[in-house]
């Protein structure tokens, strides 16, 4: 086991999810009496947490049912930290309107590698303000909202890096939302294949797998995504920065 001393800190992205307006994430704190949450009260909560990242998801986008492009657009003007933009975004006009919020980086979608020139020249002209989201089952791509595989994994990615890829966010889809702890193994391959730093996604439900997740800093994984351990308490933001502090040592 690499000392915690010599291991990087891991940069903690809290995911604030958007449906119909609302955070769509479970809510077992601080909701309204309706249960619904607003996604800028969301935001600025971990915000004020100390997290120097947001990753701000329109599911609606990314089912194809609809838009929350305003709402995008509202939080991201309202923060002082960086916004990672997701969801939805497969195409050249998904790509402005995301660009559009103001944000730091854009997610392209799973399905946006159905049309892979338009990938790696859009990588290629907008650096690294473009990540691209692998969404993983088993050893396929499989976009979200979808049946229809995009490819395999590994060829997928090898085309992606030899195409300078910036950064990859890869979300095991099995394990989202399941506070099942991350898939390490399937990490741990794909930063073995590519050059670009790595964000983890999916199943992260406690300070103990934010070690584990940092053992794997050394290989490329640079950020985690957290999402329901944050909203039902698994995780608590605060305890979890001071845990990737230590980890990596002083800033």
């Amino acid at each position: 086991m690499t000392p915690l001393s010599h291991r990087a800190a891991l940069e903690l992205l809290p995911a604030v999810d958007v449906v119909t307006g609302q955070v769509a994430q479970p809510q077992a704190r601080n909701s309204s009496s309706d249960g619904s949450v607003d996604p800028l009260a969301a935001a600025l909560r971990w915000q004020a947490a100390g997290a120097r990242w947001i990753h701000l998801v329109d599911l609606d986008a990314a089912f194809a049912r609809g838009s929350n492009r305003d709402v995008l657009r509202n939080v991201v003007g309202s923060l002082d930290v960086d916004v990672e933009v997701s969801g939805g975004v497969r195409d050249e006009d998904t790509l402005q309107e995301a660009l559009a919020t103001g944000c730091r980086r854009v997610v392209l979608g799973s399905a946006a590698l159905h049309s892979m020139p338009w990938c790696t020249a859009t990588m290629k002209r907008y650096g690294d303000r473009i990540a691209v989201g692998l969404d993983v089952r088993d050893d396929t791509v499989v976009p979200r909202g979808s049946t229809e595989a995009v490819g395999q994994l590994f060829e997928i990615l090898a085309e992606l890096d030899r195409h300078g890829c910036a950064r990859y966010v890869i979300t095991d889809v099995k394990r989202d939302g399941s506070l099942t702890g991350p898939n390490l193994d399937l990490l741990e391959d794909v930063c073995g294949r590519v050059s670009a730093p790595v964000i983890a996604s999916g199943g992260i439900s406690s300070l103990a797998d934010l070690d584990a997740l940092a053992e794997l800093a050394p290989s490329g994984v640079e950020g985690a995504i957290l999402g329901s351990a944050l909203y039902t308490g698994a995780i608590d933001l605060v305890d979890a920065l001071r845990q990737v502090q230590v980890i990596g040592g002083s800033r």
